[in-house]
């Protein structure tokens, strides 16, 4: 591991030339910063359009046989006007005539969609003075996304040497050689996988708050910051919908312990939360943090004597998997098992998936829970604190809120329940209140 930091800088951080100047005076703050990866230009505003919504867009407009001008325009004037208040010495407007070129020749969904963070970090690498990297040249990705062990070598090559390297976020090779991205907020992953070609001291991400925190700010009222967290306790968060950064993100960085730090581009200066492989845990802070989401489904199958039939909940779970629908948590009982998967993951499938069950397991009774929401109530601590499970379902109990799923994890650093939507709010600041002196 080297003294190199890897800074990765969100679509908000990008958003105009103001947000790129901030973005400029962070770099050059501290020399060790000279790996940059960039993310498209954001929303200047809530009523602003993100440069890869706009992409997309018009990639469906050329499918369609539309005219994709009225949209293109607006992505070629958002560019034109950074990189003209910048003075960046690049000819941005010939590098606009050619996207448009390829766009309108039915270029992929992938490609179009991954130019918003290529035009960015043209401009970027142009006013630093910095060496431009085309990702598609070092990423390389397997088609279900795994990234390729050629991918850190190659990318360690190119990034050596004096200067600093810009790097557009997002993208990569597929196997046949084509363009291909991560799914929406993958550049972080960039980020991710440069810093572990480089064996970086740390991994910056720059975005527009000031790290995590222990819950949703919009449903708990000024909820504590987090200083420091693990991988596997942001792992969780993230999954469970604290998105300051892509849940898949710590995978390059966590085998090689590097440490990746949330920042503000807004708030150099201010506080930010540092993740590492092991922290130590503290009798006053049992809970890490606190995330959900809503619009969960929830198969309850019951079976006399299940546990005595082997292979029963392999078979449950190869027919969601024939289906091609993913599973997030299976709490099992002697004679229950229960499977639940997300509402937007399951589709129109569900009448399909019960059909088969009841033909290939026969169960006594199969039940269906709509509109489930789910929790995690997550730390390190949890496992040295008796009675945390009675704690917090008599907090969630003196809200009258009913449980429909709690999971354990054998590990005992996490604890997910299942609640209807409708309590949803409340229940998180129930958990938040328990935990969390005032």
């Amino acid at each position: 591991m080297n003294n190199l930091h890897v800074a990765k800088f969100g679509g908000t951080s990008l958003a105009d030339a103001a947000q790129f100047r901030k973005v400029r005076a962070i770099i050059e703050a501290d020399p060790r910063r000279r790996i940059i990866v960039v993310s498209a230009p954001g929303k200047r505003d809530t009523h602003d359009q993100k440069i890869t919504d706009l992409l997309l867009l018009c990639h469906e407009m050329v499918e369609n046989g539309l005219d994709m001008e009225p949209v293109f325009s607006k992505v070629r004037e958002r560019f034109l006007a950074i990189a003209r208040e910048l003075n960046a010495p690049l000819d941005c407007s010939a590098l606009l005539a050619d996207t448009e070129k390829r766009i309108r020749k039915h270029a992929s969904r992938d490609f179009t969609a991954s130019r918003g963070e290529y035009l960015c970090a043209k401009i970027m690498a142009a006013w630093l003075g910095a060496t431009f990297i085309e990702p598609a040249d070092a990423i390389f990705l397997h088609d279900d996304l795994r990234i390729m062990p050629a991918t850190y070598p190659r990318l360690a090559k190119l990034l050596d040497g004096p200067g600093r390297f810009v790097i557009p976020g997002f993208y990569g090779k597929n196997e046949r050689g084509r363009i291909t991205t991560f799914s929406r907020g993958g550049s972080d992953i960039t980020g991710s996988i440069a810093a572990r070609a480089v064996q970086a001291g740390v991994y910056e991400n720059w975005t527009d708050v000031s790290g995590f925190f222990m819950a949703d700010p919009r449903i708990v009222t000024n909820p504590r910051h987090i200083t420091e967290l693990t991988y596997k306790e942001l792992r969780e968060l993230a999954y469970m919908g604290a998105n300051v950064l892509h849940d898949e993100a710590i995978f390059p960085v966590r085998d090689a312990h590097i440490p990746i730090e949330i920042r503000n581009t807004n708030d150099p200066n201010g506080a930010f939360t540092r993740i590492v492989a092991q922290r130590t845990a503290t009798p006053d802070r049992i809970v890490t943090g606190i995330a959900g989401r809503k619009d969960f489904v929830l198969f309850q199958i019951e079976k006399d004597l299940m546990n005595k039939m082997v292979g029963f909940g392999r078979r449950v779970l190869q027919i969601f998997e024939s289906y091609g629908v993913s599973y997030d948590h299976s709490p099992t009982g002697i004679d229950n098992m229960s499977v639940v998967v997300r509402a937007d993951n399951l589709g129109d499938k569900e009448a399909l998936i019960v059909n088969e069950i009841k033909r290939v397991l026969e169960p006594d009774s199969i039940e269906v829970m709509h509109d489930l929401a789910i929790i995690a109530t997550v730390g390190q601590g949890m496992i040295h604190c008796v009675g945390f499970a009675g704690r917090l379902c008599t907090a969630l109990g003196r809200e009258g809120i009913n449980l429909r799923v709690i999971d354990l994890g054998a590990s005992e650093d996490n604890m997910i329940i299942g609640i209807g939507n409708e309590h949803y709010e409340r229940a998180i600041n129930a958990i938040y209140r328990e935990f969390v002196p005032s």
